[in-house]
């Protein structure tokens, strides 16, 4: 009772093109096959691509502009001395 033969998953494979239709499955995979396609384009451009009109380098200057250098307190607060 291990796993399934090949004679096991061309049944199952006839049953599912008989449910299905071959029409209907090749839309499914054209559909699948687009939205993989889609989600990996998009993760590219979100790699390769800084926010709108700033450059890496900026977001690096402001971030470091935003720095304070003031004591923090107990409990997370800046110290107002």
């Amino acid at each position: 009772m291990g796993s399934f033969s090949i004679w096991h998953w061309l049944i199952v494979l006839v049953v599912v093109v008989l449910v299905f239709g071959t029409k209907k499955l090749r839309g499914i995979g054209t559909d699948l096959g687009e939205a993989v396609k889609g989600f990996k384009q998009g993760m590219r451009d979100g790699e390769a691509a800084p926010p709108a009109g700033e450059t890496p380098t900026q977001r690096t200057i402001d971030v470091e502009s935003k720095r304070t250098d003031a004591p923090v307190g107990e409990a997370g607060k800046r110290d107002s001395a």
